[in-house]
């Protein structure tokens, strides 16, 4: 079975990769296998709509089986912002630092529970032979600090903010195990696991 794993993100695509190599008759492709530069309007109001916005775009121009996500921040003191908006909330030309630094002067007189916060991730699968459409959805719980970290992990700029509840530890800090432990996407996506392996 072949399928497309949507991202121009390379360490997402090699993560979503890493989490289905166990799914026996697969034939894992990317986007620069097809050559594929364009993206969707990611004009969604929820995660949800967003993912299912990008799999069935790239199903269609593809004509195979598609894995997408759509993820981002969600702080409610400030109503949920950046949500939906997260990699784009200052225009797509906005740097990581720039994120950094105007998520921490809108969270400037914010303490306590009121930076709490969640990473949160929707992915979802599209065959388009068959019209399946599945979705799972994975949170982790934190908040943000008042400083970043001191290891960045490029196009990642919030995970910079974020200390994981369960750890007391920035995101981007994690031990390899410890991210295996909270990573939300592929909690998503070994939940949507089961499900593909028993379509095909």
């Amino acid at each position: 079975m072949k399928i497309l794993i949507a991202t121009h993100n390379q360490a997402k695509f090699e993560e979503i990769k890493w989490g289905l190599n166990d799914l026996e008759s697969l034939e894992i492709f990317s986007l620069r296998d097809f050559k594929i530069s364009e993206s969707p309007e990611e004009d969604g109001e929820t995660f949800k709509e967003n993912a299912y916005k990008k799999a069935k775009f790239y199903s269609e121009i593809t004509k195979i089986s598609t894995i997408a996500d759509d993820g981002g921040l969600i702080i409610p003191y400030l109503n949920g912002e950046p949500g939906v908006k997260s990699r784009r909330w200052l225009g797509y030309e906005a740097s990581d630092d720039e994120l950094i630094n105007y998520t921490l002067e809108k969270l400037k007189d914010a303490k306590g529970d009121e930076r709490l916060a969640y990473l949160t991730t929707c992915i979802c699968f599209y065959d388009p032979q068959k019209e399946i459409l599945i979705f799972e959805e994975e949170n982790v719980e934190g908040y943000i600090a008042f400083e970043p970290s001191k290891n960045r992990i490029p196009n990642y700029p919030f995970r910079s903010l974020f200390i994981v509840k369960k750890f007391n530890k920035y995101y981007d800090e994690l031990s390899e195990g410890e991210h295996l432990e909270v990573n939300h996407r592929l909690k998503a996506l070994f939940r949507l696991k089961e499900k593909i392996s028993k379509f095909i």
